[in-house]
């Protein structure tokens, strides 16, 4: 239908490869959105007359009907289109004649009207994945109430640390995703700022109200620089970083399930609902879901990475290397929000086994810096005095096969305190060191956000304050874009049977 220098039509194998309509599919209903409002504009300048906008706005309620089954119209013969913005033109100029909808584009063109629809989506994915974060976060918070007591083994290095609790260690990524919904959430506005009016680069001639229209799709503003709005995709680009650096989250939640829930570990235990088996292997319990997650994570990384090597040798000005861009959004997305429902059925329905995970922590010697501070806290000995001591204390214990620190003897103990030359009295040392239990050492705990239930406590506190901060913020963007889809439908109502009315 665009083709007005050229006297051929495409080759179909061009018409192909050049296509994005399969991809389309989930911008359809704001292509039809967008204009909707762009032909009420051109009715309030003089552009339309009400009966032409009337015809238009009927013929395109037929296709946001229609759009509940988008493939019907994506597979209609008789418009063979390069996108869905000259499908939706097609469709109406076919309805109606070409001398009225051949106006409803006047104004504006595919350059400005593709990220618009692109802004429109990404408005919504803004707010689904900002309240999938926030009901994880929910799931996190309330399993960590449950395991406030439950002692676990802390790792760095993937080896036994400190002492821990598992109420600790799922605070730890409540607030990681508390990031994640931040970055997110602040990349709505930046994307909430109309392009349409923009047209190909440099604007129109056309006495245009950009505002109006902007105000009719609930946008806050305009992006003001016609070159700027319809070349740069930075804001989208940083909405892909932000959804990367959110998989990456999940896939480092996705790796501890895993390994846990091994046999050598047996820490936690997966439901049968979240978890599959082998063909052969009958008593095999496989974390599937989980692993394909750590997969996609992959995958929305490599979006990220492609969609910044789209865009880097790209000059000023739009590109069709930018209409690639559109399904790697749109694909991330999809993945973001499956893998934030998937790992929430995991945290909500998972087994802590809270023996396993206690016996593990208390053969270890993770309260070796709890009992080396509690002799400097009584004994005011230089802190890396104390480190060799303790050390010197584990290391025996290992070649007493592996015995607890509580169980050295008394001798073993003299043995060490006089070959390092530190001053302390024997008893003493081995009530501090049976003192040290992995339930005390927990208590030992003053610093601000440690494992100490109060600590706990008060980081329980603190997300939910941030939950609904950002819960409060989401229903007030769902409620804009309620409130501007109901005018522009209100309007759309009332010019679309105009003619009726003036009968």
């Amino acid at each position: 239908m665009y083709r007005s220098r050229q006297k051929e039509n495409l080759d179909k194998d061009v018409l192909n490869f050049l296509s994005s309509l399969n991809e389309d599919t989930n911008i359809l209903i704001y292509d039809i959105l967008g204009t909707q409002a762009h032909c009420l504009m051109l009715n309030k300048i003089g552009i339309l007359t009400s009966a032409e906008l009337s015809k238009i706005l009927s013929s395109l309620s037929k296709i946001k009907f229609e759009s509940t089954n988008s493939q019907n119209i994506l597979s209609n013969e008789l418009f063979l289109s390069e996108d869905i913005h000259e499908l939706v033109e097609s469709i109406v100029i076919q309805d109606i004649g070409i001398d009225i909808g051949g106006k409803m584009h006047t104004g504006r063109s595919r350059n400005d009207q593709v990220i618009l629809d692109v802004r429109m989506k990404l408005r919504d994915d803004i707010i689904d994945i900002c309240e999938l974060i926030i009901n994880i976060i929910k799931s996190l918070v309330e399993k960590s109430k449950e395991h406030k007591n439950t002692i676990i083994s802390l790792y760095t290095h993937l080896q036994q640390a400190q002492i821990g609790t598992f109420s600790h260690y799922l605070l730890s990524y409540s607030f990681s995703l508390l990031r994640d919904l931040e970055r997110i959430s602040s990349s709505f506005d930046r994307i909430n700022l109309s392009p349409l009016g923009s047209c190909a680069i440099g604007g129109t001639g056309i006495p245009i109200d950009r505002n109006y229209t902007a105000s009719f799709l609930g946008f806050r503003g305009l992006l003001e620089n016609s070159i700027d709005a319809t070349s740069s995709r930075d804001s989208l680009i940083e909405y892909l970083s932000f959804l990367s650096i959110l998989m990456s989250t999940l896939s480092r939640i996705a790796e501890d399930f895993i390994l846990w829930s091994t046999s050598e570990f047996n820490y936690i235990e997966l439901s049968d609902r979240y978890s599959s088996t082998s063909s052969v292997m009958p008593q095999k319990k496989n974390p599937d879901p989980l692993e394909i997650l750590r997969s996609r994570t992959s995958i929305v990384h490599g979006m990220l990475i492609a969609s910044l090597s789209i865009i880097k040798n790209l000059p000023s000005g739009y590109h069709r290397d930018l209409q690639d861009l559109k399904p790697l959004l749109s694909n991330s997305s999809k993945i973001v929000k499956e893998s934030l429902l998937i790992m929430k059925g995991v945290i909500n329905t998972l087994k802590v086994n809270k023996k396993n995970a206690f016996n593990s922590a208390n053969k270890s010697y993770g309260v070796s810096l709890d009992i080396a501070e509690q002799i400097v806290i009584k004994y005011h000995i230089p802190f890396r005095k104390v480190h060799k001591l303790v050390g010197a204390l584990v290391q025996q214990a290992i070649k007493n096969e592996n015995i607890s620190l509580s169980q050295l003897s008394k001798q073993d103990l003299n043995k060490i305190l006089n070959l390092l030359k530190i001053k302390i009295d024997v008893d003493d040392l081995m009530l501090i060191i049976k003192d040290t239990t992995p339930e005390k050492s927990i208590l030992f705990r003053k610093s601000y956000g440690s494992p100490n239930p109060f600590q706990q406590n008060e980081m329980v506190n603190s997300i939910d304050k941030s939950l609904l901060f950002y819960s409060k913020a989401i229903s007030e963007r769902k409620e804009m874009l309620h409130t501007a889809f109901n005018n522009l439908e209100k309007e759309v109502i009332l010019n679309t049977f105009v003619e009726d009315k003036n009968k």
